[in-house]
């Protein structure tokens, strides 16, 4: 049967349920690259709180001979005494090294939130508008939540220009830049580096990210937007990353461009316009 042989109702039903399956398939693969980097992220939080932890059992020591101290001063029988209870807790060490526990465990916390909010602004289900949004500090979420998986793989090294804010949907945008961080901190095999780089092209902004890992072969480079091809073992990938990223791109208009030389490494072009072209219902 032709397409003009189908009824415009049906048409549009066969639309609404492709749309339907393509953001189940989307948000599929974002969870399952979620779950893929939980443990990492679990890491990353778990790290910051054990010595939040262990600096409040050394406070809680602290606090028992600060308070010895001020209890002294109401009930000791001369100031010789308070001043060996103070010489006895070793004051001046606790005092400074109370400044430093406390810094450092200020510093655990805001790391545990920037996870967290990083998470947060990952994943969001419903949003499907286009929206201005800060390209670089999107790229820096996504960095917070796939820091476990490239730190011990790559040194990331940020080349970013002035972008103007870039009309996209921000968690789609963030997702592509995620999919080609976990990939290339795979493509590494021992330690290299990553580099990212932003910058204008007339109306557009480009994001560049390049690793140092071992490249793409010629006969798998015109397959790998293909859905559920990856080179990957069994349990390391969907073989969905690349192909969503791809569609996403394709919806807001842009380019994802790659080029990879084995042994080498790869670098994955997007080219996103900064406004969307408006359709003629819009208009």
């Amino acid at each position: 049967m032709s397409n003009a042989a189908i009824p415009q109702s049906e048409k549009e039903l066969m639309n609404a349920r492709l749309e339907q399956a393509r953001r189940q398939l989307m948000q599929s693969e974002k969870l399952a690259a979620i779950g893929q980097l939980a443990a990492g992220v679990a890491h990353e939080i778990n790290n910051p709180v054990g010595y939040v932890y262990s600096n409040l059992q050394s406070l809680e020591s602290y606090l028992t001979d600060l308070f010895r101290l001020t209890d002294a001063i109401d009930s000791a029988e001369s100031l010789e005494n308070v001043r060996a209870i103070k010489q006895s807790i070793d004051y001046e060490f606790v005092r400074d090294d109370l400044k430093d526990l406390l810094a450092e465990s200020r510093e655990g916390i805001e790391r545990v939130k920037t996870i967290i909010s990083a998470m947060k602004d990952f994943s969001h289900i419903e949003e499907e508008e286009f929206k201005p949004a800060d390209i670089q500090r999107g790229i820096e979420t996504t960095l917070n939540v796939v820091n476990n998986e490239l730190k011990y793989k790559a040194r990331v090294i940020r080349e970013f220009g002035d972008l103007p804010p870039v009309e996209c949907i921000i968690s789609q945008v963030n997702q592509v830049v995620m999919n080609l961080l976990v990939n290339a901190a795979h493509a590494i095999d021992e330690f290299g580096q990553i580099h990212i780089r932003t910058r204008t092209d007339g109306d557009n902004v480009v994001i560049e990210i390049e690793d140092t890992g071992k490249g793409i072969s010629e006969e798998n480079l015109n397959r790998i937007f293909e859905p559920f091809f990856t080179t990957k073992p069994i349990g390391k990938g969907t073989g969905l990353g690349l192909s969503l990223s791809f569609n996403i791109i394709e919806k807001h208009n842009g380019r994802i461009d790659v080029d990879s030389k084995p042994g080498k490494g790869t670098c994955f072009r997007i080219t996103l316009p900064t406004r969307q072209p408006q359709t003629p219902e819009a208009a």
